[in-house]
């Protein structure tokens, strides 16, 4: 195969820039990614050639986004750099700063670097959360015309930090009049097969349900997409000249997560014997909220239907998603081979979530026959009674 053109996919330990390596690698690209700490760049490339056979055409530099060291030599002769790395805790910071600075600032970095270095094309990994919270309601659909307000009730420091970051690189590519630099892809919540134990905190969505983690099945849905169909969509926008400039959401179809949960019920057997089959009442979620990180971060979306819209992207590219069912299996099955589903109870958090969860199933059961008993009642001027009848 000829040796294609050096790419840059910054975060290359990440899920999403895995994929990107993995994909680039197997068109014949020549690719560089970054590490926070080269102690991981042997775990890193023995993923990789898990993957694709071998990693030879693959270098691993040490770069950090809170740093200006290393960026110019990891920039230095690619032609296309893709921008997949940003911070995502398992847990939103009480101060946002925390996330919006390594993202924002880190973007300059990579970007001022890529215009030094006169690299073509830039591919930022934003997020459809930056466009689901504009001023005047939510859009329905979702489409990159939309920008959220940092400041709006639903947008977690993670939201702000994804808004932010790619507001800054349209100023400066605006500024040093490069527009044609970059291209953003802003995917909707990612799930897929994994490749290690390092992945997103979307994939907790599968992981949970396998492992029985979540007692319940809370009210919550996302726009799914898959990680190797996001994969290719960076790819895709890196060469297109058309993509110059542009914005491109990544979304498959809405689903609730008892989709999910049914989607590996009825074809996963004895391995999905712990997937929940109860939904939780929204009050229960909100106080289990109070003691799961993971779960706080979503509970405003709590029987929220949200649409995003990828036609954009389907129509510049003739890009299409994958089915959700295939993308929910092979994420499932990916974090059995890898040993990433963790018995319930596993860890301290997890049994008090749980035991908080079964009380207030409880709670929430006794409370709602009471009321069905109270309603049955009603108007016949007899006082509520235990007494069968």
């Amino acid at each position: 195969m000829e040796r294609k053109d050096l790419v840059l996919v910054t975060g290359g330990t990440g899920f999403l820039g895995g994929h990107c390596i993995v994909g680039l690698l197997r068109r014949g690209y020549q690719v560089r990614t970054t590490v926070r700490d080269l102690i991981r760049a042997s775990e890193l490339r023995a993923t990789i050639a898990s993957a694709v056979g071998e990693a030879a055409n693959l270098d691993i530099v040490e770069a950090d986004l809170g740093s200006d060291r290393g960026w110019r030599e990891a920039v230095s002769g690619s032609r296309y750099v893709l921008h997949a790395a940003s911070p995502f805790p398992a847990a939103q910071p009480r101060n946002a700063d925390e996330l919006i600075a390594p993202a924002r600032d880190g973007t300059l970095r990579i970007l001022r670097a890529c215009l030094d270095a006169k690299a073509e094309r830039v591919v930022l990994t934003s997020s459809s959360a930056a466009m689901s919270y504009p001023d005047g309601g939510t859009p329905d659909p979702v489409t990159e015309q939309y920008w959220t307000n940092p400041d709006h009730s639903s947008a977690t420091p993670y939201v702000k930090s994804k808004v932010l970051a790619e507001r800054a690189a349209w100023d400066f590519v605006g500024s040093n009049q490069c527009k044609s630099l970059l291209t953003v892809v802003a995917p909707s919540a990612i799930l897929g097969p994994v490749l290690n134990k390092d992945f997103s905190y979307s994939v907790q969505v599968v992981s949970r349900l396998l492992s029985g983690s979540a007692p319940v099945i809370p009210r919550l849905g996302f726009p799914f997409v898959d990680v190797r169909d996001v994969a290719e969509l960076h790819l895709q926008a890196m060469t297109s000249e058309v993509a110059a400039g542009e914005r491109y959401l990544g979304s498959g179809e809405f689903h609730w997560l008892e989709d999910v949960a049914s989607i590996l019920r009825r074809s996963l057997g004895s391995a999905a014997k712990h997937v929940p089959r109860r939904r939780a009442p929204d009050f229960v979620v909100r106080l289990i909220a109070m003691v799961d990180p993971g779960l706080r971060a979503v509970a405003h979306e709590l029987g929220r239907k949200r649409i995003v819209s990828s036609e954009k992207a389907e129509n510049t590219f003739a890009w299409s998603p994958r089915s959700f069912e295939e993308t929910v299996l092979d994420c499932a099955n990916s974090l059995i081979r890898v040993g990433a589903v963790l018995p319930s109870g596993s860890t301290t958090m997890e049994v008090v979530v749980n035991k908080a969860g079964m009380f207030l199933i409880g709670l929430a059961a006794a409370a709602s026959a009471a009321a069905a008993f109270a309603q049955s009642t009603a108007g016949s001027g007899e006082s509520p009674s235990p007494v069968a009848r």
